[in-house]
């Protein structure tokens, strides 16, 4: 009798739990684009796109915010197989809810500027920060290389659901999906009505064109494969490509100045992605000297922060060439990669802070104009305000 009473308890108590989770929309659930499948606009295994909107209320009914979920790329026809056999490959690998936070919360304590928006997850199924068009489809791989189609079916469905009278937009995203709204960031303008007031945001989506440790470009030849798998070129900027090869145009530093839509670059300076794969892709430290060290910064040697002190500053002369009046910037000295989308560090009590200011209050007076933001943090280990990555062995 009293393990009934005690189960019953729980149950009681995890259905209260649920409900509030739901009242309080921390869980948002899943949008299918279906009629996008006719077009062609599908994820890698032709599976049709999808996205998470939880919608605005009161003064933000009319304001859309647009976040691109990050996720990295494939290089080939072997990457982009297994990735065809995830989430990031299909939409019928995702979840149907996912947890909104950070700049996605409805919470207003936690999100103040965008809390009551139309905010919009959209997920990542292409591999090539939604660029690759290629009408061919290989009946052996059945590979669809479509990312620019998915781009533009979630747009337009999006603005039939009332995004066309927007008011205030934001394109913004993380990581893969922080390169995708700086390469579409004008594009995403465009097709906004005239008077919608229209800026970007791009989380850790700056990716610098630099030699890893060995002395070899590992990266630009890496985004070269992406570029060349998925068919980005004809997706790239013209401004880029007729005076580049066309893969430099996936590295931001070299089609930032052609922007014309305002944009806020918010990176770690010792991004840990950047760290873990450009600076030290795991081709050029063969003995895992480096394991330890890029697992956590406490890690490394002396000799290893000067290395990584040395890509900050490659990091800094790749984004200070390209500075704007109508630029907002926020570069932390922190180990990290991705600070807007999780609300300990995009705004709480103890979230990280430049000139003190978090990174969610930067943003939103830049968005608003109430203040320019353009604040670069010293050198590590200067900042106490970091959460930096802490990595497992796997």
């Amino acid at each position: 009798m009293h393990r009934m009473v005690y189960a019953r308890s729980w149950r009681k108590l995890i259905i209260c739990i649920l409900i509030t989770l739901k009242v309080n929309g921390l869980y948002v659930q899943i949008t299918y684009i279906k009629s996008s499948v006719a077009k062609g606009a599908v994820c890698l295994d032709g599976s049709p796109p999808a996205y998470h909107l939880d919608k605005g209320f009161g003064s933000g009914i009319n304001n859309w915010l647009v976040h691109i979920e990050g996720g990295g790329w494939c290089t080939n026809v072997t990457t982009c197989l297994f990735r065809k056999n995830t989430h990031l490959g299909s939409s019928k690998k995702m979840v149907t809810e996912i947890a909104f936070s950070g700049i996605l919360s409805n919470n207003k304590q936690f999100n103040p500027d965008f809390y009551n928006w139309n905010r919009i997850k959209v997920r990542y199924c292409d591999g090539a920060s939604f660029t690759g068009d290629l009408e061919k489809v290989d009946p052996v791989t059945n590979l669809h290389y479509r990312g620019a189609r998915i781009w533009l079916a979630v747009i337009e469905d999006l603005l039939k659901k009332g995004m066309k009278n927007a008011e205030y937009a934001l394109l913004s995203g993380c990581s893969a999906g922080g390169l995708a709204s700086i390469l579409h960031c004008d594009s995403f303008h465009a097709l906004l009505s005239i008077g919608t007031k229209v800026k970007c945001l791009a989380d850790a989506g700056y990716f610098v064109n630099l030699k890893e440790i060995s002395g070899r470009e590992h990266i630009k030849s890496y985004f070269n494969d992406v570029v060349t798998t998925h068919g980005s070129v004809k997706n790239l900027p013209t401004y880029c490509t007729s005076t580049m090869k066309p893969s430099m145009c996936f590295f931001p530093q070299y089609i930032v100045h052609g922007i014309r839509t305002p944009l806020f670059l918010l990176n770690a300076a010792y991004d840990s992605w950047q760290i873990r794969n450009i600076l030290v892709p795991g081709v050029a430290d063969p003995h895992g000297y480096w394991l330890s060290c890029k697992l956590d910064i406490k890690n490394c040697s002396s000799i290893q922060l000067q290395t990584m002190q040395g890509f900050r500053m490659e990091f800094l002369s790749a984004l200070l060439g390209q500075r704007s009046s109508s630029r907002g910037m926020f570069i932390n000295s922190c180990y990290a990669h991705c600070q807007s989308e999780m609300q300990e560090t995009w705004l709480q009590d103890d979230s990280p802070v430049l000139d003190n200011t978090p990174i969610a209050k930067a943003v939103g007076d830049w968005y608003y104009d109430r203040r320019s933001f353009q604040k670069i943090d010293c050198p590590y280990p200067c900042d106490k305000s970091c959460h930096n990555h802490v990595f497992g062995h796997n």
